[in-house]
């Protein structure tokens, strides 16, 4: 880990914070001198993390369902009114959904999908930007994904929504440029944590090693990613380091697209 205080005088809005990467990316920028709101959908999961990341008054906590307009704009209020504005928007909740072929998927599923993963981060991203504007810019990085770039059968409605994900940071990068405020997506590879593991686990739960050993055989590293490697991009693309950065998609994936 790096060491400073690059996002000093930073406030960051995380949401999906208390699970592998928001968690990891909570306590990179609260190191790195940033105050953090913490966005989630469980009270009792935000306690949690805010007393794992040592509490303080750097930090706080709103509760939010990622599609809700209405707690999604309180939640941004709510970072206004704790730390007098907002300069980073991590948009990371996200969902998996059910891993089944396209003619067996459920309406629910693909609702449920994109309701989480499109519209989630949409709504993020709409009330940040007046804040945003008012501090002379800010960044806002989304979650996307490896099947942003590319598909992956079983995961229609992820992989459909991960494609929206970076499409909507390129046309929001093209509309907020000249207001100072970057916009950009992080595509992480296979990552060893939850979600990973639903995924295994919904690919073969009778062996989820072997599911797990096929997918680090298509990764040129030949290892599963940790949060902390996407929190570290998160952290770059927060900082000032990234200045010129904006509309892209910037892989945390150990080379899986390179092919």
């Amino acid at each position: 880990m790096s060491t400073g205080n690059r996002l000093e005088g930073k406030v960051a809005i995380i949401t999906g914070a208390t699970g592998g990467i928001g968690e990891a990316t909570a306590k990179l920028y609260l190191d790195q001198g940033a105050k953090v709101m913490l966005v989630a959908r469980s009270k009792e999961k935000l306690s949690s993390s805010v007393k794992k990341l040592g509490g303080g008054n750097n930090i706080a906590q709103a509760v939010a369902e990622a599609d809700n307009e209405e707690q999604t704009a309180a939640a941004v209020q709510a970072t206004i009114d704790a730390f007098g504005g907002v300069d980073i928007l991590m948009a990371n909740a996200g969902t998996e959904g059910v891993v089944s072929p396209i003619e067996i998927q459920t309406y629910e599923n693909w609702q449920q999908v994109l309701n989480v993963n499109v519209i989630g981060v949409w709504l993020s991203m709409k009330y940040c930007v007046a804040p945003m504007k008012a501090r002379g810019g800010g960044s806002i990085i989304a979650i996307s994904s490896v099947a942003g770039l590319t598909g992956f059968p079983g995961l229609s409605p992820y992989t459909a929504s991960k494609h929206a994900v970076f499409g909507l940071v390129k046309t929001s990068a093209m509309e907020l440029g000249e207001s100072r405020i970057r916009v950009n997506a992080i595509g992480p590879g296979p990552i060893d944590n939850r979600m990973m593991q639903s995924l295994e686990t919904q690919m073969s739960p009778d062996d989820t090693k072997a599911v797990h050993d096929d997918i680090e055989g298509l990764i040129p590293m030949k290892r599963y990613g940790t949060d902390q490697e996407v929190a570290n991009m998160a952290l770059f693309l927060g900082s000032d380091e990234s200045s010129y950065c904006t509309g892209s998609i910037h892989m945390v994936d150990g080379g899986f697209v390179a092919g």
